[in-house]
């Protein structure tokens, strides 16, 4: 029986050892998804407190088919979803013919000088709808239908957010670059 598989069993009997052991083993990257999708500390800790419940009430239903820190990632992710959807109203735009998604150039070496850290405090300053269909689209893979059904908007407001989204990065971004541009010129 391989480890994972023993400490989720350790889990199911009630063992607390194996419980605290489940969280320390993964609260770290969970908590990295939680603030991917919140965009602040006080949030994501809210966020991963209560994946973690979600994780342990249902760990009985876990199948041992497929990655178990995709299957908790999820939880966390829906837990997100759930609570971004019980906070904010999303509108819709049902034009989905109108939305030109632009297309990503591999090549460009532009941005070459800036940290992933920079990347993720640029997420995390999105406006939450923006925020929240950037992460599925770009991190998670979802499509825009499945985005649609997750948090109940059409396709269309799916990728009108995306596509907002991708504007305020890509400013953001420009304008890191050219303040750290200035600074390495300064020197």
């Amino acid at each position: 029986m391989n480890e994972t598989r023993k400490l989720i069993r350790g889990c199911l009997s009630g063992n607390r050892r194996d419980q605290e052991l489940l969280y320390r083993r993964h609260s770290p990257a969970l908590y990295g998804a939680s603030l991917q999708y919140t965009g602040n500390e006080e949030e994501a800790r809210d966020v991963l407190q209560e994946g973690f419940i979600k994780i342990f009430n249902n760990l009985a239903r876990y199948k041992f088919e497929g990655s178990f820190e995709g299957w908790m990632r999820r939880i966390i992710i829906n837990t997100a979803l759930e609570k971004f959807r019980s906070r904010y109203n999303l509108y819709r735009v049902d034009d989905i013919d109108s939305i030109i998604e632009p297309e990503a150039d591999p090549g460009n070496e532009d941005y070459a000088g800036l940290e992933a850290q920079d990347l993720l405090e640029i997420v995390r300053e999105l406006p939450p709808k923006y925020r929240m269909v950037f992460n599925l689209y770009a991190i998670e893979g979802y499509s825009h239908k499945e985005i649609s059904g997750l948090m109940k908007i059409s396709e269309g407001t799916s990728k009108s957010n995306l596509s907002r989204a991708r504007n305020i990065l890509q400013r953001r971004i420009e304008l890191l670059m050219g303040i750290k541009w200035r600074l390495a010129d300064a020197r």
